[in-house]
């Protein structure tokens, strides 16, 4: 079984996940596994006559879906149809080419957004269905959470291997590091890029107490990786640090503050809105599986993430 020959497609490969599986691979190589990373580049996955091509072109026995419409909140709340819309064609698409090609695995990337807004913490993964997501994306939610209802349909109709993980909040290298639309770590980052610039303090949005979960994208591409070649459920997995490494915003912006060495600090503008207090996720489930599975800790990825935007500022995503 194990020296079978798999070809591994991976949708949405260029992105901060997909850049990351590729390191992982080298890092882990096996002889049997040839992996094909796709970009937008390669056609477009809401058609469903170019997903066709694409698997007919590639003949893939694997595949990690992680090709998605993605949006910062914003962008979200402007346009919950086309969210909505967009990402259930790519995921009918990718899933139904993957059945009809007989491919034996799918892995695909849902988020914790999936989770019902009004919920009990920690969060873990029975609790998907619970009742609505937040307002904000609620079309981008319903979307991801229709992976899954997919995925035990196939299942249960076609006896199809298709999974998926629920990764907490990722940040690596080829991160998307807009200002307006990028995530905690790289928003932070980008503008602690600036204040060094401009010999500036570096502002952090809101009262710096609430509380996240962050893994670096490293870690969850080796993750990956394990829930591909073991992991045998249909019901998703939450991939994330432990309870205990949960920080607040105010600490991870000292980290960068320090990564950038910043002579001007910190300042928090509480005038801004918090956003939700925590989101603490259960990864109990993942440890029952890899107990020892070390994770890198949060000052030494936040480190090498600062070094590779320094390195990369004018190709990085901004």
């Amino acid at each position: 079984m194990g020296s079978e020959k798999k070809i591994i497609l991976v949708t949405g490969g260029s992105g901060l996940v997909g850049q990351a599986i590729k390191q992982a691979k080298q890092q882990d190589p096996r002889e049997n596994e040839t992996f094909i990373f796709l970009s937008s580049k390669d056609g477009d996955l809401k058609d469903p006559a170019a997903t066709q091509r694409i698997f007919e072109r590639y003949k893939p026995t694997h595949v990690i879906h992680l090709a998605a419409m993605v949006g910062g909140l914003f962008n979200n709340m402007k346009h919950n149809l086309d969210f909505l819309r967009n990402n259930i064609l790519i995921n009918d698409n990718v899933l139904q080419n993957s059945y009809k090609l007989g491919v034996k695995k799918v892995v695909s990337c849902l988020s914790t957004c999936v989770f019902p807004d009004q919920t009990t913490y920690p969060i873990d993964e029975t609790m998907i269905h619970n009742g609505p997501p937040h307002s904000s994306n609620f079309g981008y939610s319903y979307a991801k959470r229709l992976i899954d209802v997919q995925n035990h349909a196939y299942h249960q109709q076609h006896g199809c291997h298709f999974t998926a993980v629920i990764p907490t909040n990722v940040f690596g290298a080829y991160d998307n590091f807009n200002l307006e639309d990028g995530h905690v770590i790289p928003g932070l980052i980008h503008k602690a890029y600036i204040a060094k610039k401009e010999g500036k303090p570096l502002v952090v949005y809101g009262s710096g107490k609430p509380l996240r979960q962050f893994i670096y994208s490293i870690d969850l591409a080796k993750l990956f990786l394990f829930v591909l070649r073991e992991y045998e459920e249909i019901d998703p997995i939450i991939l994330s640090v432990d309870e205990s490494s949960e920080v607040s915003i105010g600490e991870v912006a000292q980290i960068i503050a320090d990564a950038f060495q910043l002579e001007h600090g910190i300042i928090l503008d509480s005038t801004k809105a918090d956003g939700q207090y925590k989101k603490t996720a259960s990864n109990k489930k993942l440890r029952g599986y890899l107990p020892d599975f070390q994770f890198m800790p949060l000052k030494d990825a936040i480190e090498r993430t600062v070094q590779w935007f320094n390195l990369n500022y004018h190709i990085a995503r901004k």
